[in-house]
């Protein structure tokens, strides 16, 4: 079975790679409603009611994140890089070490946006929206902030691994590895399926307040994989600033920074300005120097 959809068109690619998705979505979503209740003896509702907490809540909001990322994002992506081709780690940009150069030019890309993602968050956030869709977006932050509590180093590391690590194999293999690279080939224009797969990236999440941000970091992390063919690159990308968010929590709790993280903070235009100034000029760099991708951006 390995490599059986090598010779499809991209179109039926995405139509398989969407199927299997959505059948593993299924299977997700079966088990949270029916057999997640019976196993822990709690719905999936009890655990997202803002009275419940406690070591045990949150000890199982930490599986269902995590059996989330693996059975919806990795899994899938995994067995269909399996049945598309006869390497699939190859295939996927996952053959090759990325070379030290690469990898200092990426993490600073991703870290020197962050003020001007920001700023885009700040003003996400004051779109006109529903008070009920504005109430769920609340209650996903409080689901956040409840997962955040790190008393101990423990707790960070376990965090460090649920929220940054697992994330950002996941997410990448899933929406980069194999959603960009079938989107480029759809559509022939390598930047308009960058920017495509980091809208969806962002519509995922399923939180219309922090659209602009996530799809802004999204389309850095396409951009890096397409101009390297090497997804550790955007895994490392990813692992950063979702490991930025959790430490920088954990440092709050612990009394060592006085700014909660959790909270909206205010960037000064200027400095959200050199921010994408830094990060456009890092890019360059990096086309500059990075290995071009060894994936195809038209159908073969």
């Amino acid at each position: 079975m390995t490599g059986y959809l090598k010779q499809s068109s991209p179109s039926l690619q995405f139509v398989a790679f969407i199927g299997i998705f959505i059948g593993f979505m299924l299977l997700y979503g079966t088990f949270l409603y029916t057999g997640f209740p019976a196993l822990s003896g709690y719905t999936i509702q009890q655990l997202q009611d803002a009275g419940a907490t406690g070591p045990k809540v949150i000890g199982y909001l930490k599986l269902v994140q995590f059996l989330y990322t693996l059975v919806v994002y990795l899994v899938p992506a995994l067995l269909f890089a399996y049945l598309t081709d006869p390497r699939p780690a190859a295939w996927l940009g996952l053959g090759q070490k990325p070379r030290p150069l690469s990898l200092i030019l990426a993490l600073l890309i991703m870290y020197c946006s962050l003020w001007a993602v920001d700023l885009t968050g700040e003003w996400n956030r004051q779109w006109e929206v529903s008070a009920n869709l504005r109430q769920l977006e609340e209650q996903a932050d409080m689901l956040v902030e409840r997962m955040l509590q790190m008393p101990r180093i423990t707790d960070l590391l376990i965090n460090l691994v649920l929220i940054a690590v697992l994330p950002a194999i996941g997410e990448e293999v899933f929406f980069r590895g194999v959603l960009q690279r079938l989107i480029i080939q759809m559509v022939k224009l390598p930047w308009l399926g960058v920017l495509i797969t980091a809208i969806l990236f962002s519509a995922v999440h399923m939180q219309l307040l922090g659209l602009v941000p996530r799809a802004l970091l999204g389309f850095l992390l396409g951009a890096i994989y397409l101009l390297s063919g090497n997804l550790w690159l955007s895994i490392v990308g990813h692992f950063l600033v979702n490991g930025i968010q959790v430490v920088a929590a954990y440092l709050y709790q612990a009394k060592v920074i006085t700014d909660d993280p959790t909270k909206t903070g205010s960037t000064s235009w200027y400095v959200a300005l050199i921010s994408a100034l830094v990060t456009l000029s890092l890019l360059w760099v990096f086309y500059k120097r990075a290995k071009l991708p060894n994936q195809p951006i038209k159908p073969e």
